[in-house]
Formats: C-alpha cells, structure tokens, sequence
C-alpha cells in the first residue's frame, strides 16, 4: 500500500527524536517547518516593527493594502519565521493579501508577558503605517493562535478597533490542560503531549500566575464582541478540545465562529502544506473565509 501524505509528514517528525535543550529544540522546529522552501513567485522582506523582527511577503495578484498579521507557533519556546514561512506566504497566496510574520522574543529568556508585549508592538507597527484595522486579519497557529486572541482581547479591553476577522489553527487556549483529549487523542499525536505541554507552560508562564487566567488560557475570556473566527483543527492531535471548546465558548458569546476539523490531519498540518494536499485545502478554505470578511463590509 502507497505511504500516504500524512504518513510521510509523520515520518518527517518521527525521524529524530525531540531535543532536550531549548536551542536544539528551536533548530529541529526550523528545520521540519522549512522542509520545504517558499515558493519562487513570493518576495518575502525583512522588517523592523518597532523593536520587533517581522517579514513581509507578498505573492502575485495580492492587494498591499490588506494584511494577514500571523504569530507562530511554538509552545512560546520554539518556533520562528522561517519555521512557518512557507505556510504564512501560501496564505497570503490564499488570501489575495500581503503579510505580516512576527518573530516574537520566545520563553524561557523572554517568559510572559514579553510575547503579548511584542504582539502589541507589532499591530501599533501596523497602525502607524496607515493600514485600516477592517483590512487587516490576525492569525496564529497554536501558541500563536493563543496569542492571536489574547491580543484581540486587549485591543477590545482597551476599547480600540478590532481586526476584521480571525484565523486560528490548532490553538493552545488551555495552559491549565483540561482538555479530554490530551488523553484520548495522546496515542495518535506525534507532536503535542500533555508532559511537553507541561514543560512549555512552566517556561512561559510566571509562577505568581494562575494559568487560568484569560490572559493566560483565553479559553476562559468573556469573548463577547470578538471578532468573525475560523478555527481549523486536526481530528487527530491532542489540542482538539482546545479549539472545539473555545469554538463553543465563542458561540455561546454570540461570536460568528466556524470551526472545521479535519479528519486524520495532526497538529498544525497547514505547516507542511506543500507536500500534504489537505495542507493546501486549509489554506484555500482560510483564504475563502478571509476574503469573505472583506466582502461583508
């Protein structure tokens, strides 16, 4: 029987066992997520945000004056543009936009709440720069879905404008881990495990915090007022209830939220989109649902 995509990129992260130490850790995630490189039409540029690394890339036939701003994932420990650089230019292929990476300052160095510092940084970049907040979409893939929200949450705290929607995939929105599935979905996972979770969490979170805290697990935000989301989440990866939950809490908030879960994908699939067709499905479905939030204004 033919390897199937996903199989192959579940070799891919089985191949090597995962590092212990942080920088170990941080080149393996560089190197599964560059495995394959940008696409030659995509012209990606450095940018200093303010203090904050970011890059900008912009396919062909996208507007420059709407923008997907995307913060990675990683667990807050690991992660970094070029770890996610070819889903984020794919999206913004997508999307018919430009966008906006952030390289965010990563725990245990730079523990909470230095990430949330730099994602307020980073959309006050954006602002001064004359972008419109109904032109720009906020997005993040597991931690950075994590702080995709938890931004959104501080711009509505202190009564400022909201972008105009919201794209989360495979979010971590419970760092006390009391979701079902960390164990029912644990001998299917090849990346998340409630133990790795546990030791991201006690890197990024101060010990004076309650990991319950909305700041913390926005899973337990009030999100009324929160903006169209689309969350899309792999049937087969411990942070399913993560975001079936949160889709719950954001529906029962009155929020238009869509969620799609998809069957046999694993944690943050959209990552290795050029060698997994579902991969490259998510981005069409995300770009859709982007687009469509600009159609409605």
């Amino acid at each position: 029987m033919a390897e199937s995509e996903i199989d192959a990129i579940r070799k891919l992260l089985s191949s090597k066992p995962r590092p212990v130490g942080w920088a170990e850790r941080r080149a393996r995630l560089d190197e599964v997520g560059s495995n394959w490189p940008v696409a030659d039409d995509v012209k990606c540029v450095a940018v200093d945000c303010d203090g904050v690394r970011g890059e900008w890339s912009l396919a062909p036939g996208s507007d420059a004056a709407k923008l997907l701003l995307f913060f990675h994932g990683g667990g807050y420990c690991s992660g970094s543009i070029l770890s996610h650089r070819r889903m984020v230019t794919e999206a913004g292929r997508a999307a018919r936009m430009r966008t906006l990476a952030i390289g965010y300052r990563l725990a245990p160095e730079h523990p909470y709440p230095a990430a949330h510092e730099d994602a307020m940084t980073a959309w006050g970049f954006l602002r001064k720069k004359g972008f419109a907040t109904d032109r720009i979409v906020v997005g993040g893939d597991s931690a950075g879905g994590n702080l995709t929200i938890t931004l959104i949450n501080r711009l509505r705290a202190a009564g400022e404008k909201l972008p105009a929607c919201t794209w989360l995939i495979s979010p971590w929105t419970d760092l006390t881990m009391s979701g079902a599935t960390l164990d029912t979905k644990d001998a299917v996972d090849p990346i998340i495990h409630k133990f790795y979770l546990g030791e991201l969490a006690d890197a990024y979170v101060p010990p004076s915090l309650d990991r319950k805290d909305p700041r913390i697990s926005p899973l337990f935000a009030d999100l009324h007022g929160f903006p169209p989301t689309l969350i899309q989440v792999g049937s087969a990866e411990t942070l399913l209830s993560d975001a079936t939950r949160f889709a719950a809490a954001a529906g029962s908030a009155d929020v238009d939220v869509t969620l799609e879960v998809w069957p046999h994908m694993i944690h943050a699939w959209p990552v290795w989109n050029a060698g997994l067709k579902d991969g490259r499905r998510a981005l069409v479905r995300a770009g859709d649902f982007m687009r469509d939030q600009d159609r409605k204004l």
